[in-house]
């Protein structure tokens, strides 16, 4: 059997049958069936001998395979045991692929213990790879896996995934388009973010509901490096954006209740030039979110210095 022949909607119908399972929804499993798409999702994640590949979602191996022909190593990992099943048996022959049968995650804000230790295993054992996450990931957890990675201080190249196409727009948007919230800040503040592809459902098996998109992310240190504090700033869009159509001044009042008086803020947002009586955070650009999370950061560092040291 070849490996190509692996993902075919015909060959994964007849396994299933033939194993007596049914792929689950609940999981998000839809397999790419057509070749053509797992070849450009493979050629876009770039991958060279010297790669580390990260897979999360192996399915039954077809797109593992493919990658471990070009790659050092590859990291897949399958959280339903049946697929790690059929998994296993695909990937019998390559003596360069790690399958894990685990959760990707340890929790929403954090990959899994698991996952980072096998990742760090092989970049130590390989002076001077590079990892890539290349993958088609399961709808349920595209956003934590990609939001994680890039909060990580993983040494990351590049990442091309399938993921929901309107997940794959809020990536992407700009400011005060609908779409624009705290993940296109967030991600677009360290990397550069590219719809790639729209997928229609006919590319998978069985069919979503909906429309996909693939997506590539490369890393974007320039401005990166512009973000004092990461944690702070990610905090900083999440309650930011939870009120997005809520004035700016209001919800910032709100939020530092407990380390900042109304002045103070009314004061970093008019050195920052925001009208306290109209801006929204829906409207600004990400230079102006990682300027201005930075100076409320600094101010709240500052007070919280101060008052422990008793000032």
């Amino acid at each position: 059997m070849k490996d190509d022949e692996r993902q075919t909607r015909s060959y994964l119908m007849q396994l299933f049958e033939r194993h007596g399972f049914n792929p689950r929804s609940d999981l998000g499993q839809n397999f790419l069936i057509d070749m053509n798409i797992v070849e450009y999702v493979v050629q876009h994640g770039n991958i060279q001998p010297q790669d580390i590949v990260l897979e999360i979602g192996t399915g039954t191996g077809g797109m593992t395979t493919f990658m471990a022909q070009r790659a050092l190593h590859v990291i897949t990992v399958e959280y339903d045991h049946n697929m790690h099943t059929l998994a296993s048996e695909a990937i019998q022959r390559y003596d360069n692929i790690t399958l894990l049968n685990c959760d990707a995650l340890k929790n929403k804000n954090h990959m899994s213990p698991t996952v980072l230790d096998a990742i760090e295993k092989q970049l130590a054992a390989n002076p001077g790879s590079q990892l890539k996450l290349v993958a088609n990931l399961p709808y349920n957890v595209a956003t934590p896996i990609i939001s994680n990675i890039v909060a990580s201080d993983l040494p990351w190249t590049r990442m091309v995934v399938t993921i929901q196409y309107e997940l794959g727009l809020k990536m992407c948007s700009k400011p005060s388009s609908s779409n624009y919230g705290a993940l296109s800040v967030w991600l677009q503040s360290q990397c550069f973010v590219k719809l790639l592809k729209k997928l229609g459902p006919t590319v998978f098996w069985p069919r979503p509901k909906v429309d996909s998109a693939i997506m590539q992310l490369t890393p974007n240190p320039k401005l990166k490096e512009t973000i004092k504090d990461r944690v702070f700033f990610q905090d900083f869009l999440r309650r930011i954006f939870q009120h997005r159509r809520k004035l700016m001044r209001s919800t910032i009042v709100s939020m530092y209740s407990k380390q900042l008086t109304k002045s103070a803020v009314d004061e970093i947002l008019s050195v920052h030039g925001i009208e306290i009586e109209k801006a929204r955070a829906e409207e600004f650009t990400i230079s102006e979110m990682i300027e201005l999370a930075n100076s409320f950061q600094e101010q709240i560092a500052q007070q919280t210095g101060a008052q422990s040291t008793g000032i």
